[in-house]
C-alpha cells in the first residue's frame, strides 16, 4: 500500500482474524462492495479462495486497487447500477460510538458511493485503529477539485484546521485520487471531542467551496470487526 497508512500498521493475525470473520455474512449470490486498503485486501484474497472453491458473488470495487486485486482473486466486477447486500471495507480509526475516520489510502469518496449503495457496511479493523476521540492521529482526509485549491486551503484553514496537500512519497507530486482530484489532510487544533462535534466538522468542511467529500464516516457502520493478535474478533454493532 501506500505511504498514506497508519505508522507502522501491517497485515497481522488481527485482520486476517478480522477478515475471516467478515467472510461468515457472504452468501451465494451476494452482491459485494470491496473496500480500498490493506484490510480489504486480505478479505478480497480470501473471498477469492471461496470463490475457487464454489461461491458465487459478485463485487463492485471503490479504487483502482482494489478492482485490481480483485481481479487477481478471480470475483466477478460488475458496475454499480443496484442495491449491493454489503461492503466490506477498512478504516483508519474507529472512536467508540463508531464514527469513523477513511481515506488515508485516498479512496474515501468512491467508498461513500459503495457503501451508500449498501444495506449494510462493515469495517475490518485491528486493535491499533481504535481511538478515544477522531482526529487522534492528526490527519482528517479531504478531497477538493484541483481548480478549487487555493480558495478551498484559505476557507479550511479558516476552519481551524491545517490543510497539507497529500504528495506522492515517489516523486513529490500531488496525490491524484481515482476522481482525478486533490486530497488534503486536515489537522484539526485537536482531537474531536464527541459526535456531535465530529458532525458539526463534517458540515462545515462540506460547505468550502470545491470540498467533494470528507474522510468523516459518521453513522454509517453496521458492524465492526476488531481483529485482536490472539486472533479473537469482537463485533461491535453500529445504529443500523
Amino acid at each position: 500500500m501506500t505511504h498514506h497508512d497508519v505508522p507502522g500498521d501491517r497485515v497481522d493475525n488481527g485482520i486476517h482474524a478480522a477478515a475471516s470473520k467478515a467472510l461468515t455474512l457472504i452468501e451465494d449470490g451476494t452482491r459485494v462492495g470491496l473496500g480500498s486498503g490493506r484490510a480489504a485486501s486480505v478479505f478480497i484474497g480470501m473471498l477469492g479462495a471461496r470463490l475457487r472453491a464454489g461461491l458465487h458473488v459478485v463485487g463492485v470495487p471503490t479504487s483502482g486497487r482494489s478492482a485490481e486485486n480483485a481481479r487477481k482473486a478471480d470475483i466477478p466486477l460488475v458496475a454499480l447500477g443496484t442495491e449491493l447486500d454489503i461492503t466490506v471495507d477498512g478504516a483508519d480509526e474507529v472512536a467508540p460510538n463508531l464514527d469513523l475516520v477513511k481515506g488515508w489510502g485516498g479512496a474515501f469518496v468512491r467508498e461513500r458511493i459503495v457503501a451508500a449503495a449498501s444495506k449494510r457496511q462493515v469495517i475490518l479493523v485491528s486493535e491499533r485503529k481504535l481511538v478515544a476521540r477522531l482526529g487522534e492521529h492528526g490527519r482528517i482526509p479531504v478531497e477538493v477539485i484541483p481548480f478549487a485549491q487555493w480558495i478551498a486551503t484559505r476557507e479550511l484553514t479558516a476552519l481551524g484546521l491545517v490543510p497539507s496537500l497529500r504528495t506522492e512519497h515517489t516523486n513529490g507530486q500531488p496525490f491524484i485520487s481515482d476522481n482525478g482530484n486533490l486530497i488534503f489532510d486536515c489537522a484539526p487544533p485537536e482531537p474531536l471531542p464527541d459526535g456531535v462535534a465530529a458532525r458539526a466538522l463534517e458540515r462545515k468542511m462540506l460547505a468550502v467551496t470545491g470540498v467533494v467529500d470528507t474522510g468523516l464516516f459518521l453513522g454509517t457502520v453496521s458492524l465492526v470487526m476488531v481483529g485482536h493478535e490472539d486472533g479473537h474478533v469482537d463485533t461491535l454493532y453500529g445504529a443500523q
